[in-house]
């Protein structure tokens, strides 16, 4: 079958270049998603028949209508600060505008009422500078997981009929004609004069081969680890209830890396995710008073970069989350009292903590799991944390490991994210160039765009 334009990849990239398309474009448009609809999106863990990761062949939380993002707490960070360098290609005043536009376009489709926080005017951010940590400087709309799922479906809903959704089906190879690009898939091709290639951070692996197959140049990019914190919802709340999201860094004492918070979940919940196989850490928020929680979490990473003559930094991430896997089954929990006095926590401990965990894993030590540099770092931001919320060093504040964000290594791409070949895209978390829903949702309305407009 023969399409204008085909994207691989439902996920936020992909839903607003796909939305483009229908609403400006009388293009022929494909969707490839490896995942299913959103509706049939669901894990098996219900934390009573089954209560840990069971490896499923395609991870529900992971792919699908919507991608990672679907079940996340739906934080759209307006900001060249952070979430990417999307301004580095298309500029700055260009990716504001656009993520403002992604803005609009989910208050349209079910998230009118939710809140929109800012730091502008805060004094947060002088307390920060006097405890040697920085806040950086967003607006951040919270859909909370709740209702970014309404909008998902309702993004759905207005496109399901205009644009060609082909679910349950990952793409095998992608292909370069002399004039076109094929678009293999299990027992079917597809041809397309355009192509948009937005797989996010679970189809590392793939696009990896894709761009060796296709002589794609790519360059090593960063990987994050670290742990996500569980503690009581008050400890943080004058930050939370004036902010929501703060990302704060710190810079370390003995090795000078940057530790930085990420995504902050007040009253929110921990969860697990499966990518590739391996398990690790996030969490949720809600919108829904009736969800919320007594408990706020949130991660904390410390960013590596690697240089020649080691180029695999997401096999690095790897390998550390396997360790933990290894060792606990999935995720480990540990009191923080426990780490800082050199022992495991047992679940004799974990009941009698003060903090109730609001995932189910396994108690161990994260020392024989995260390197000691990383781990150094961690400690060093909780008590730098506690200094402007006092509590975070309490010693049943609960640590959850390991925490690791892949990101793609970097395809070679021009100021329009287009590759060597001509109509070839990547865009997304995918690309390397974006890291979050607001930047991976602009970076597919812009590409939309250019191909709308003709490639001008």
């Amino acid at each position: 079958m023969k399409y204008d334009v085909c994207i691989i990849g439902a996920g936020p990239g992909g839903i607003f270049a796909a939305y483009e398309f229908a609403e400006k474009s009388g293009l022929k448009v494909a969707v490839f998603e490896e995942g299913s609809t959103l509706e049939k999106r669901h894990c098996p863990i219900d934390g009573k028949t089954i209560k840990s990761c069971i490896s499923c062949k395609t991870c529900s939380i992971m792919n699908g209508f919507g991608g990672a993002g679907a079940f996340s707490d739906g934080k759209y960070n307006i900001t060249n600060d952070f979430g990417g360098n999307l301004y580095e290609y298309i500029g700055r005043d260009k990716a504001l505008e656009l993520m403002h536009y992604v803005d609009e376009i989910n208050l349209q489709y079910g998230g009118a009422g939710t809140a929109l926080y800012s730091t502008a005017g805060t004094a947060l951010k002088k307390k920060c500078m006097q405890n040697k940590l920085t806040l950086l400087d967003a607006a951040v709309r919270h859909l909370g997981t709740d209702k970014n799922y309404i909008v998902l479906g309702n993004l759905y809903e207005e496109l399901k009929d205009k644009i060609d959704f082909y679910f349950n089906t990952p793409v095998i190879r992608l292909e370069k004609t002399d004039k076109e690009f094929r678009v293999v898939t299990q027992g079917q091709e597809y041809t397309c004069d355009q192509c948009i290639v937005s797989v996010g951070r679970s189809g590392s692996h793939w696009l990896e081969d894709v761009c060796r197959e296709m002589k794609i140049p790519t360059s090593s990019n960063r990987v994050d680890l670290g742990v996500r914190v569980e503690i009581p919802a008050e400890i943080f709340s004058h930050i939370t209830d004036e902010l929501y999201e703060s990302k704060i860094v710190y810079r370390t004492d003995k090795y000078e890396d940057n530790v930085r918070t990420f995504c902050m979940n007040p009253r929110g919940i921990v969860v697990t995710e499966n990518t590739n196989g391996i398990i690790t850490v996030n969490g949720h928020s809600f919108e829904d008073e009736n969800k919320k929680t007594d408990n706020t979490n949130f991660a904390l990473l410390v960013s590596k970069h690697f240089s020649l003559p080691f180029k695999d930094s997401n096999g690095y991430g790897e390998s550390i989350a396997r360790l933990s896997n290894m060792l606990g089954g999935g995720v480990i929990v540990q009191r923080f009292g426990d780490l800082e006095r050199g022992r495991r926590s047992t679940q004799k401990r974990i009941d009698e903590c003060t903090v109730r965990p609001t995932l189910n894993a396994t108690p161990g030590d994260l020392s024989l799991v995260l390197p000691k540099r990383i781990l150094d770092g961690i400690i060093e931001m909780i008590y730098a944390l506690d200094k402007i919320a006092p509590g975070t060093a309490n010693d049943d504040t609960l640590l959850y490991g390991v925490e690791v964000k892949f990101y793609n290594m970097n395809v070679q791409v021009d100021e329009h994210l287009e590759t060597r070949y001509p109509g070839m895209y990547v865009i997304g978390d995918g690309s390397g160039v974006t890291h979050s829903l607001s930047h991976a949702s602009a970076s597919g309305v812009y590409v939309a765009d250019r191909i709308i407009e003709g490639g001008n």
